[in-house]
């Protein structure tokens, strides 16, 4: 399943030691690794993101979990504590497009203490022992997460919350006074603004999904060169998963498309 993995280590060079480990899980076919950073928080309370893999659309969510922990990584508090009330929407926005929640990454902060450093990758696995063995041998402690279509759900609860609003404004409309009606309308056209704007939010999400499901083919195919008999098959099923995972997300944004066009 795709998943977001966070490893915790002791050290740098530990965590280093854990990205090479994946690597070699990735090379044995027991995982397919997609995009890879590694964060150090020093002694003193500094941070720095290093050694990031992953370009394009097939790095986009790791990219977006790196940037957010970057960017809370300064205190010993929890999340929602950290994060100004502007920067918490933005946030659980952000997590809404990874595809996990606020309390994986309030886990992840709060073991990320000074001096450790952590491993984050994006993964598709099939079995949580060859990773679990590997980083647990070396000291590391995992967090993981599977990706799932928080997005999407989201935007199924809201378009038809704005469907609903729309059509009992309508019908406040047809039974408002002539002094009552400019108020009625002017929220209409603010759902209707509101559901314009989740449309273009929607198709961008449809491409952004495309496009990272594309990359992810083509990472398979590299991954399935030279393989073996019995590694073939590990790959074809994280192959499998990874198009399941792209039309279950595709079917949700296209009914998201279909109520705002009949609600416009």
């Amino acid at each position: 399943m795709n998943k977001m993995l966070v490893a915790i280590f002791t050290s740098e060079s530990a965590a280093y030691d854990g990205l090479s480990a994946l690597n070699d899980l990735h090379k044995d076919r027991d995982i397919t690794l997609y995009a890879t950073a590694v964060i150090v928080k020093g002694a003193s309370g500094t941070f720095s993101a290093k050694q990031v893999s992953g370009e394009g659309a097939i790095g986009v969510a790791l990219g977006l979990l790196t940037g957010t922990l970057v960017g809370l990584l300064a205190g010993s508090v929890g999340v929602a504590a950290r994060a100004s009330a502007g920067g918490l929407v933005e946030l659980v926005l952000n997590l809404a497009k990874i595809g996990i929640g606020i309390d994986f990454l309030d886990e992840v902060l709060r073991a990320l203490t000074p001096g450790k450093a952590a491993v984050l990758a994006e993964v598709q696995e099939a079995w949580i022992i060859p990773v679990n063995k590997k980083l647990g041998e070396l000291g590391g402690v995992v967090f993981r997460r599977q990706r799932s279509e928080v997005f999407e759900d989201q935007m199924v609860r809201e378009t038809a919350a704005a469907d609903a609003e729309l059509k009992q404004l309508k019908e406040e409309l047809a039974q408002a006074n002539v002094a009552n009606k400019a108020a009625v309308q002017k929220e209409i056209d603010n759902v209707r603004q509101k559901l314009e704007a989740m449309q273009t939010q929607v198709e961008a999400r449809q491409e952004q999904a495309r496009s990272e499901v594309d990359a992810k083919i083509v990472a398979l195919r590299k991954q399935m060169e030279q393989a073996s008999y019995w590694q073939e098959a590990k790959v074809e099923k994280h192959h499998a998963e990874a198009k399941d995972d792209y039309e279950a997300r595709s079917a949700k944004l296209k009914v998201v498309k279909q109520l705002i066009k009949e609600t416009l």
